[in-house]
């Protein structure tokens, strides 16, 4: 049930945002764990649901492919995480064509050195893999891991899902 916090917990991430977090499934479990973590999600309704699950955790509606979280200290710069994760098949659910920009923004929130995560089935007429890993290295990410499942199965081309952990670096 808690595959995907299990993985970015086993990363070394002490802050995450979760993007495209939903009603919070994800956030909420790595919250328990100790982790740093602000949910951000374009839909009212799954924030909501997410915010009376747990009220004390940061949610903030947002479309993926424009927004921006900045520091407190007023001097405009954006909060940094050690990772972003987008579990639950965001990626094929963000409007079509906006998925560069989705990349962009999350690497304004990603430290030097840290990690992009995101798990999506592959479906023909959507998101195809190669194109994801060419969107992420415009966006100055290289692929450090990919596998088949949450789990850390063996990914193998052909198969129809993959959890790919791109690194920003710096």
């Amino acid at each position: 049930m808690h595959g995907e916090a299990t993985f970015v917990e086993s990363l070394g991430a002490r802050s995450v945002l979760d993007a495209g977090c939903g009603t919070g499934r994800v956030a909420i479990e790595l919250a328990r764990r100790g982790l740093e973590v602000v949910g951000v999600d374009a839909d009212p309704g799954m924030l909501s649901a997410a915010r009376d699950k747990a009220p004390d955790l940061e949610w903030v509606q947002a479309d993926l492919s424009d927004f921006d979280l900045f520091e407190a200290d007023g001097r405009g710069a954006h909060r940094r995480f050690d990772a972003a994760v987008m579990a639950g098949n965001v990626m094929i659910f963000v409007v079509p064509g906006t998925e560069g920009a989705v990349l962009d923004h999350l690497v304004r929130h990603v430290s030097p050195g840290g990690l992009v995560v995101a798990g999506f089935q592959l479906i023909a007429g959507r998101l195809a893999l190669d194109h994801y890993d060419e969107l992420a290295g415009t966006a100055g990410l290289t692929l450090t891991e990919r596998f088949a499942t949450w789990d850390r199965e063996a990914w193998s081309p052909g198969g129809d899902y993959a959890v790919s952990v791109h690194r920003l670096e710096g």
